[in-house]
C-alpha cells in the first residue's frame, strides 16, 4: 500500500515522508498502516531504492505558531474558495537495506542486502508498505539463511525509541524463522531486553 512521498533527508540514511492525505489519494493510509516500526520501501515505476523502518511520526500544523486572532473555523466559501487543510503528517524512516531480485533457473527469487544503501533517493520517490512476501524475502541472504545484520544500525539510527523499534521487530519475525533461527532471535531478543533493564536502571 502507497504511504506517501520523499520530502527531504536528514542524513544519507534518515529521510522524511510526507504521508497522503484525502486532497492526495481517493483511500489514504490510516493510522495502523504506518505505525511505529513499520517496514516501507522506497522505489518507483523505474527501479527500486531501499528498505526502510519507520522510527518517529510528526504531526505538521503551519497555523500553531501564528500569532494574531483568531478566525471563523468554518470559512464562507464564496471568499475563501481555495482554502485548503495544509496539516500534515510527516514520517522519519531510517534505511536498512534493499531488495534485490535475481533470476534463478527462470524463476525470480528476491532476497535482502542489508545495511546501508549506497544510493541516493530522490526527493518524491513513492513510499509503501512492505507486503509479507517482501517482508520475508528481505530478512534472507542470497543462500536463502535468515539475517538480521541491520540491527546494529538501526539502535544506532533509531532514535529515541531504537530499542523498543528493534524488540517489536524481533516479535514480527519470529513467525517467519523457522525453529532454529527463531532461538537464535530469542536469545537477541533477551540480550535487548537485559540491556533495556540495565540502562534504565543507571
Amino acid at each position: 500500500m502507497r504511504l506517501g512521498k520523499v520530502v527531504k533527508s536528514n542524513s544519507h540514511w534518515d529521510y522524511v515522508v510526507q504521508l497522503d492525505d484525502a486532497l492526495d489519494v481517493e483511500l489514504p493510509p490510516q493510522p495502523e498502516d504506518y505505525g511505529l516500526g513499520s517496514f516501507v520501501k522506497f522505489e518507483d515505476e523505474l527501479r527500486h531504492w531501499a528498505v526502510g523502518v519507520i522510527y518517529n511520526t510528526q504531526l505538521f500544523n503551519p497555523q500553531f505558531n501564528q500569532a494574531g486572532p483568531r478566525l471563523n473555523p468554518d470559512p464562507d466559501p464564496v471568499f475563501t474558495p481555495d482554502l485548503l487543510q495544509e496539516t500534515r503528517v510527516l514520517l522519519s524512516a531510517v534505511l536498512i537495506g534493499s531488495l534485490v531480485s535475481r533470476d534463478a533457473s527462470g524463476v525470480e527469487v528476491q532476497f535482502g542486502q542489508q545495511g546501508v544503501p549506497p544510493t541516493v533517493v530522490p526527493i518524491n520517490t513513492p513510499v509503501s508498505s512492505l507486503i509479507p512476501a517482501e517482508l520475508a524475502a528481505f530478512h534472507r541472504n542470497p543462500a536463502g539463511n535468515a539475517q538480521f545484520s541491520y540491527y546494529a544500525h538501526l539502535l544506532r539510527a533509531g532514535g529515541p525509541l531504537a530499542t523498543e523499534i528493534v524488540r517489536q521487530i524481533v516479535q514480527t519475525l519470529m513467525p517467519i524463522f523457522n525453529d532454529t533461527e527463531r532461538r537464535a532471535l530469542g536469545i537477541l531478543g533477551q540480550d535487548l531486553a537485559w540491556r533495556h533493564t540495565l540502562s534504565s536502571l543507571r
